[in-house]
């Protein structure tokens, strides 16, 4: 067992854990990322940008921080020196994905860090219905791609 991999995991886990306790207790607010970006971009509630923003900026800093550091992404990329390797599906289909990924947060009120993380942990039975409708979901596509379209991977 790679016990360095479950570390980071573990670490990860925690910080997550962590900001969104803080932003919580802080501002009273969900650390749902698809809202905080729905809101940012449609300027709803006026005023109410400014931790948004700052929020969005630490997710993307922190990785940025840990590869100038000399920490690398973990697996996400094929060779040392790659920030983000090739989509495994191509472009097309990436784009494609995240349409449907933004759809379904739309219709689903929500995403995995609004429900899957905030919402179970406040024991939402509406969070819970989702995270299993996710969790449903993405195994029945792996699946599909795997097995029955023929994708491999």
């Amino acid at each position: 067992m790679d016990w360095t991999a479950s570390l980071q995991g573990l670490i990860g886990g925690v910080l997550i854990g962590l900001s969104a306790t803080w932003l919580m207790a802080t501002l009273g607010r969900i650390a749902g990322i698809s809202g905080i970006i729905g809101n940012l971009v449609t300027a709803r509630p006026r005023g109410d940008s400014a931790w948004r923003l700052t929020f969005l900026l630490g997710l993307v800093s922190g990785p940025i921080l840990l590869m100038l550091v000399g920490g690398g992404l973990g697996n996400v990329v094929g060779h040392p020196g790659e920030v983000v390797g090739e989509p495994a599906g191509g472009v097309v289909l990436m784009l494609f994905a995240g349409l449907l990924v933004g759809l379904g947060t739309g219709l689903g009120s929500g995403c995995t860090s609004g429900h899957g993380v905030c919402g179970l942990s406040r024991l939402s039975v509406r969070s819970m219905v989702a995270t299993v409708t996710f969790l449903v979901t993405a195994i029945i596509t792996v699946f599909a791609v795997r097995h029955l379209i023929g994708g491999g991977a």
